[in-house]
Formats: C-alpha cells, structure tokens, sequence
C-alpha cells in the first residue's frame, strides 16, 4: 500500500471511531447519550489502536501531523516526506469527518445544541483562555510524544504496540483533556472543524475558526518539543532546536501563568470592594 494512501486510511480510522464516540455521547436521542468524559477518551484510544494496528506496517501509523514533524526533528524520519505525510492525515482527517456526519445523519436535526455539534468535530476548551489552553495542548503533546519514545525504547510481545499507544491516549485524556479536550493532533482537529463548516448539518453555527489555532500550535510545539527533550534528557543528544524550543516554551508558560494571576487577582479585588 503506498504510504500517502495509509495515512489517509489510518487517521480515517482514528476520526471515524473517536470523532463517533463523541457524536454518540453528546448528539440527541443516541443510545450512548450522557456516556461521559470516560466512554470518550476510551473511544479515542482505541481509535488510535485500531488505526496503528490498520497501516504500522506500511508507514509506522503516524496518523498526526505533530508524530510526524517530531519524529522528523529528533532525526527519526526523513524530512522529505513531512509534507506528503501531513497532507494525507489532513485528507484522512477530513473524510473521517464526513462519515461520522453520515452515520448521525437523523441526530443533527434532533441537537439544538450548536456547541455539541461542533464538539463532535472539533476540540473548545473548557474555560476559554486562549494561551492557557495553549499551556495544555503543549503539555498533552509533550506527554504523547516521550510516551511513544519510552514505548519504542521498551520491547513488547509482537501486536502489542498499539494497544500500548491506545492506552497512551486514554491516559492523557483522562488525565489532561479535561482541559481543552485534548486536540494533541493538529489533523484531528483541523480536517473535521473543515468538514464542519462545509457540510450541511442542520442549525451547526459557526466553526470557531478564532480558538482553531489553538489545537493547531500547541501540539506542532508540545510535539516537537516532546521528541528533541527525549533526545537530549534521555540519549544525551542536546540540539540548537531543544534550547530554542525550551526558550519558547518557557516564555509562553511564564505567560499564561501571569495572565492566569492577574485575572485572579481582579476578581478577588471585585469581590472586596464589594464586600466593603
């Protein structure tokens, strides 16, 4: 199989089984309706699994522009092919949409919830702060990136590898999603959000195209910054990319944190000066 045509299949895969199980849980009249944060993250793991398991062997299942271009900067794939790679997951991505849109098909008319619709293809943060949910797209990025390094460093009974990579998902899902919910995929996010506003979902609303970014930068920097740090912490391989990265990264996090302090602070001194 050639390998644009597998990484279109793979993330395929991965957006039709994660991007269903989140349709099922919050689209109206589903069976699934009400299933919770866990059935999602569960659901997305396994679609990983199954999309690994689908095409490893054709292109080691990358299925994520940021594996990709990690994979890439820690020297562990030839940049040359960056683009194809990427342009297929974004395809994949994109017809893994449209299929969950047909699946639900009678479910649409049935959600008056705009919101809900969109969530089903794309990822909106919990609380809105755009470069604090920056902070948790790196961070879940960072985690999936040295996770599939410490599971490539490690030897596992033949076949088990993608269930490991699964269980990689559920655990940042649950653990860090509750954030933002957890894009960690620049495809994942983008190809959908693209196949929401150019299908015809009844009462869908608007796309969200200003927070779009944010699923888009955070995890090309946790990515890239996960694979160059395993490199440098682990192999001892320290690169000109690893320091400007970390340079990078801990200005957007000193930031965020301050701008997160400084909105706490205002509160607290709107609730006293009403108290007194």
């Amino acid at each position: 199989m050639p390998e644009f045509l597998a990484e279109v299949i793979g993330t395929m895969i991965l957006i039709i089984l994660g991007g269903g199980v989140v349709g099922g849980v919050v689209l109206k009249k589903s069976k699934a309706e009400d299933a919770g944060w866990v059935v999602i993250t569960i659901g997305w793991g396994l679609g990983v699994t199954m999309g690994v398991y689908a095409v490893g062997s054709f292109t080691g299942a990358h299925i994520n522009p940021a594996v990709t271009l990690g994979f890439a900067a820690a020297g562990e794939f030839p940049w040359s092919k960056v683009p194809m790679y990427i342009s297929a997951q974004m395809v994949g991505a994109f017809i893994g949409a449209v299929v969950v849109f047909l699946n639900y098909l009678p479910h649409w008319k049935e959600t008056k919830d705009q919101g809900a619709k969109l969530a089903v293809f794309s990822t909106d943060p919990a609380v809105r702060s755009p470069f604090s949910n920056l902070v948790s797209e790196i961070i879940g990025t960072f985690i999936l990136l040295m996770g599939l390094m410490f599971i490539g460093a490690n030897e596992f009974t033949e076949g088990l590898n993608p269930l490991i990579v699964g269980l990689l998902i559920v655990a940042i899902g649950m653990s860090l999603g509750g954030a933002t919910g957890y894009a960690i995929n620049p495809a994942r996010d983008l190809g959908p959000r693209i196949a929401h506003a150019l299908l015809p979902i009844p009462g869908k609303g608007g796309s969200d195209w200003k927070y779009s970014w944010v699923p888009i930068v955070g995890p090309i920097l946790g990515g890239v910054y996960g694979a160059v740090f395993y490199r440098a912490i682990f192999l001892g391989e320290y690169s000109v990319l690893f320091w400007i990265l970390s340079a990078v990264i801990a200005v957007i996090l000193f930031g965020a944190t301050s701008a997160e302090l400084k909105k706490g602070n205002t509160v607290a001194d709107n609730v006293e000066k009403k108290i007194s």
